[in-house]
């Protein structure tokens, strides 16, 4: 088979061009939101759209585009729907043992306000799990986790996608960054710094962001202290480990110091009055069973043994003995015989595509292994524990068939040169382009469902465009994974994880109206802040900086 060349112009109209690479995308959009379809419907229509538009608009030939769908479809099971299974089995044994009541005792004994319930975990403890392993697990298990504690499925499914935004450009043990590195050649101190600098600002304000959603600007007001801590020790942690320490750990070590740090506080300062649904129990009139240490340990086994084995399995020894088990080959028919040519890379180069069959390094091998432990220490026989686990792929069975779906096109419009011209059209802005240059940022993220798929996908392209526009490469380069953190919330993979932990199946367009605003609205907000360092504190972006 001979190197096919990807075309800009397939239609020999740059406007009928970009209209055919944006309809896959908008076909999802429009089904989801407007014809409020559900969501495995909506991603397979999408899907065999964007095959349609490659085959015969792009011009693709036929077994170089099933080639990229079997390499999408290999990583969507193995990076993105076996992680989901295993969170969800995670959290299914607390409930199959009886557990989780005692979690949220637990919960209780902190606080009973659902506003401080919120910051603990859809972003303190969300931020952990994606620091450590990232994939759909902070927001399958937060969600999970809140709606076993009597939060509101709906508002818990957008809280959680909101939380799980500022973390997302460390995510998985710093991978975005480390996609940055590669595909930039740009120094990885300079990379994470500007990243740090640019996420600790919405860092800062997410938790009012979050709250705010909850209720109104009265009730927000009242529990400023514990916004303004969590607030703080967030973006403080996340601003001083990647700039000082390194771009591994940022989210890890902010996660937990957010974490611990808001516990001990809202121990000591509790809001008043407390806000609760309205619906829910008055708090002086809620039965709750006093428990040990160990009792409450024990429950939170599963969880704890969860972090660990994600923290394990993303340890850079750890990761690279396991990942010596993967599977690696080149996917035969798409291996470097697709070119990139200018003005999307500097020069003609031949896009990889390696079949990877991760069975053991991904992480939720980790989490699966963390379950089977966890089921027979929570009383459950080893029968019981794997009946559970059948019973959760059984639910989630339309679930990953749209995340495959969705991965899949993901990979086809990478291959064929649609991400391409896209990205294209949004770069003839001129001095705007610090704001367009991370709306294409968001745009991978939001096509693609991972920050690090959008920076391997334009982060060259922002590196040649800042050089011929005279701006910062390690500046721009930093905004394309800024501002792909506020596409995470509106990527489909990401609405179907929040709908599946939160019982919302069939509902993740009303889900992905809720949230379109809010990304949108926060994407701007990484624009204006990029401008700001692009024109008016240029001094501030990192260059030859050096970590401790």
């Amino acid at each position: 088979m001979q190197i096919w060349i990807q075309n800009y112009d397939p239609l020999g109209n740059r406007v009928l061009s970009t209209i055919a690479a944006a309809l896959p995308v908008t076909v999802l959009f429009y089904l989801l939101a407007v014809r409020k379809m559900a969501a495995h419907w909506s991603a397979v229509w999408a899907f065999v759209c964007g095959l349609a538009v490659a085959l015969f608009a792009f011009r693709m030939p036929p077994a170089m585009l099933a080639a990229a769908v079997g390499d999408g479809f290999v990583y969507a099971a193995i990076r993105i729907a076996w992680i989901l299974i295993a969170a969800v089995f995670v959290y299914d044994l607390t409930v199959e043992s009886g557990h989780f009541e005692t979690i949220k005792a637990s919960i209780g004994g902190i606080t009973d306000d659902r506003r401080l319930q919120a910051l603990l975990i859809a972003l303190a403890f969300g931020a952990v799990l994606e620091g450590a392993g990232g994939g759909g697990a902070p927001v399958a298990v937060c969600g999970a986790m809140m709606i076993g504690l009597g939060f509101k499925p709906f508002e818990t499914a957008v809280m959680c996608l909101l939380a799980n935004t500022a973390p997302v450009a460390f995510g998985g043990m710093g991978n975005p960054v480390r996609t940055l590195v590669a595909v930039t050649g740009l120094a990885e101190p300079d990379l994470a710094a500007m990243t740090g600098r640019i996420v600790s600002i919405t860092a800062l304000i997410l938790p009012l962001w979050l709250v705010r959603t909850m209720t109104g600007w009265r009730d927000t007001l009242r529990v400023w202290p514990g916004v303004a801590v969590c607030g703080i020790a967030f973006a403080g942690s996340q601003l001083f480990w990647s700039n000082c320490i390194d771009g591994t750990l940022v989210n890890v070590i902010g996660g937990m110091f957010t974490l611990l740090l808001c516990a001990v506080f809202f121990k000591a300062w509790q809001p008043r009055p407390v806000w609760r649904y309205a619906d829910d129990p008055p708090v002086q009139k809620t039965e709750r069973r006093r428990h040990t240490t160990r009792q409450v340990l024990h429950a939170w086994s599963p969880f704890l043994l969860l972090a660990v084995f994600v923290v394990l399995w993303g340890l850079p020894p750890v990761k690279r003995l396991l990942e010596s088990t993967d599977y690696r080959a080149p996917m035969p028919g798409l291996h470097h015989m697709v070119m990139r040519t200018p003005p999307v890379v500097d020069k003609n180069h031949t896009e990889p595509a390696i079949l990877e069959l991760a069975w053991l390094s991904t992480v939720g091998t980790g989490t699966f292994i963390a379950g089977l432990i966890a089921g027979p220490m929570l009383g459950l026989s080893i029968k019981r524990t794997l009946k559970v686990f059948y019973k959760t792929n059984y639910r989630l069975r339309y679930s990953l068939l749209a995340i495959s779906a969705m991965i899949s096109l993901g990979y086809v419009t990478r291959y064929c040169g649609m991400d391409a011209i896209l990205g294209l059209a949004m770069t003839n802005t001129g001095w705007l382009y610090p704001i367009f240059g991370t709306l294409i940022g968001w745009l991978g993220t939001a096509m693609s469902g991972t920050d690090a798929g959008s920076n391997a996908l334009f982060g060259s392209l922002q590196v040649i465009t800042a050089n011929k526009l005279g701006l910062s490469p390690v500046l721009m380069a930093a905004a394309n994974t800024a501002g792909g953190v506020m596409g995470k919330m509106i990527g489909a993979q990401s609405v179907i994880v929040a709908c599946v932990a939160t019982g919302l199946e069939g509902k993740e367009g009303d889900v992905f109206r809720a949230v379109v605003k809010h990304s949108i609205a926060l994407a701007l907000l990484i624009g204006l802040i990029v401008m700001f360092f692009a024109y008016v504190a240029p001094g501030w972006v990192p260059n030859g900086l050096k970590w401790w």
